[in-house]
């Protein structure tokens, strides 16, 4: 082990009672393979280990999810390579350093911060607009409340966080960083009640517009697709169910 690091809300200053705890485990690279056959094991012995899976849900293998206590705590364990250890969204704070190694590779390749990629939005938004709609038209209404919460988490709540200069990460913290884009965004959500989705889908529509309008960003509008999804979705909702 070459060292430890803490990222997430403790890293940040901002942690509460309910906080997970994100841990880096940086291993020496000649080490790092046979390290990853044993990463459970060796999580037992260095806490008492409730339960733990693998991350291969958010696209992280190296990531093991724990609970461990009692008292319960969520803790989750990434190991890195040492030499992988400076690639990162946010900067850590380093917990044990054996060689001092962790801290120059912080200090050579400076932090990159996460960016709000607009046009790769608008690219897609129409598309999942019209999916929306062909789900509500279908029936399917508890396939649209998740592609509702989808957009929350995709499109709607990274650029209510931008607009207020905070790193664009899905809901999270919505409600302290951005109290007033949170008022906004509740008017997607939604009963299951077909109507009641279709306003829902609306209003995250007319959110959409709005936000990227005051952005005052250079994004190449894809007016054709727009308009088409729209008068889709407007018949859809305008169809008797």
């Amino acid at each position: 082990m070459a060292g430890v690091a803490v990222t997430g809300s403790i890293a940040g200053g901002h942690s509460d009672i309910h906080s997970d705890v994100d841990l880096i485990v940086a291993i020496d690279d000649e080490s790092f393979d046979s390290v990853m056959q044993e990463r459970l094991t060796l999580i037992g012995t260095w806490a008492s280990l409730v339960a733990g899976f693998t991350g291969e849900h958010v696209g992280e293998p190296r990531l093991i999810v724990t609970l461990v206590g009692p008292p319960l705590l969520h803790v989750d364990f990434k190991f890195v390579r040492g030499s992988d250890f400076a690639t990162r969204a946010e900067d850590p704070h380093i917990l044990w350093d054996r060689d001092g190694v962790l801290a120059g590779s912080l200090a050579e390749h400076p932090v990159t911060a996460p960016s709000l990629d607009l046009q790769w939005i608008e690219d897609r938004f129409w598309i999942w607009v019209h999916y929306g709609a062909t789900k509500l038209g279908r029936g399917e209404l508890f396939e649209v409340i998740g592609f509702l919460s989808y957009l929350r988490e995709a499109v709607l709540g990274p650029m209510a966080a931008w607009r207020v200069g905070a790193a664009p990460r899905g809901v999270r913290r919505l409600e302290s960083i951005a109290p007033d884009e949170t008022r906004d965004l509740q008017a997607t959500l939604c009963g299951y009640d077909r109507d009641d989705i279709g306003r829902a889908l609306l209003a995250g529509v007319g959110l959409y517009r709005r936000w990227l309008d005051e952005t005052g960003t250079p994004v190449e509008r894809r007016r054709h697709a727009e308009k088409l999804a729209m008068q889709y979705l407007h018949d859809v909702i305008g169809q008797k169910a």
